[in-house]
């Protein structure tokens, strides 16, 4: 395996992050407030505002917000020093610029409150994998990856009411953590979608805990993935694991912190044993690392 560095500018300081939006249905302009966003010395949460990062905005002392969206994905709110703040993920193919958060209060009204994203350096990576029908699927295998692409993409894009997780956890496993997070990927040199999890290397056969309370919703030996569990935690909150040698858990089954969700393996499209962790916000890729105590 091969890494490198392709060029590509940096981020300058980000702007501040400001109001620009109208509420619904009045004739005038709601005045511009700053909206800063939330920083790790102030509260845990995770704010890295760019592509496959994450953002943490405080939103403008409005009326109390019920539902928050970036684009047409519900975001996660939370409350901190009596304000309420938005947590979004935010895409890996999202351009560097203004975003903007759609604010929905309990009658209805919407506020539009805009924040900056950055720009990120991900490194290109080139792989050699052995089994080629992982690197160039056959009409069957395309067939067989469109059926499960619905069932992943379902059980990643889960919004549930049901608790409020925490936003800094312990890794799953054990082991080696890369920065694999954002590689463009090329297979036997053809180029593939970008890294969208952390690969932590560990022995196969290493216990994976899970990192904090939360509900199965998908498991599977899917083409790519291998052996697969996918936890929902709450809130848009949605946590991956891919490449098992065995599963110990069952679809519906509610978990706590610590439960063993299987075992490192190297099913699926893999070069060695270890495991690929994925966690999603707003059914959107964020890199895992922004999550780690």
């Amino acid at each position: 395996m091969s890494l490198q560095r392709t060029p590509r500018a940096m981020a300058g300081p980000l702007a501040a992050v400001i109001l620009s939006g109208l509420l619904t249905g009045l004739t005038a302009p709601v005045p511009a407030q700053a909206v800063q966003a939330a920083q790790a010395d102030d509260v845990p949460l995770p704010h890295a505002p760019r592509p496959g990062g994450v953002a943490a905005v405080t939103l403008p002392d409005t009326a109390a917000p019920a539902r928050a969206f970036l684009g047409e994905r519900r975001v996660m709110l939370r409350q901190r020093d009596g304000q309420w703040v938005a947590i979004a993920g935010i895409p890996l193919d999202r351009e560097p610029g203004t975003a903007t958060l759609s604010i929905e209060t309990a009658d209805g009204e919407r506020t539009e409150v805009a924040f900056e994203i950055g720009a990120a350096d991900y490194a290109t990576q080139h792989l050699t994998v052995p089994n080629r029908r992982h690197v160039t699927p056959d009409p069957a295998d395309l067939e067989r990856i469109g059926r499960e692409r619905g069932i992943i993409d379902a059980a990643l894009g889960r919004f549930s009411e049901s608790r409020e997780p925490e936003l800094a956890f312990e890794a799953p496993v054990p082991g080696r953590r890369s920065s694999s997070f954002g590689l463009r990927r090329f297979f036997n040199d053809q180029p593939r979608s970008p890294h969208k999890g952390m690969d932590i290397a560990a022995p196969k056969g290493t216990p994976i805990g899970n990192p904090l309370p939360g509900r199965v919703v998908a498991t599977g030996d899917y083409f790519f993935n291998g052996n697969t569990v996918i936890v929902d935690h709450g809130q848009g909150l949605v946590t991956l694991y891919c490449h098992l040698e065995r599963i110990n858990v069952e679809e519906g089954q509610e978990l706590e912190a610590g439960d063993q969700l299987g075992t490192v393996g190297a099913t699926g499209r893999v070069t060695g044993p270890h495991l690929h962790w994925g966690v999603y916000l707003n059914a959107t890729a964020v890199d895992p690392a922004l999550f780690l105590r």
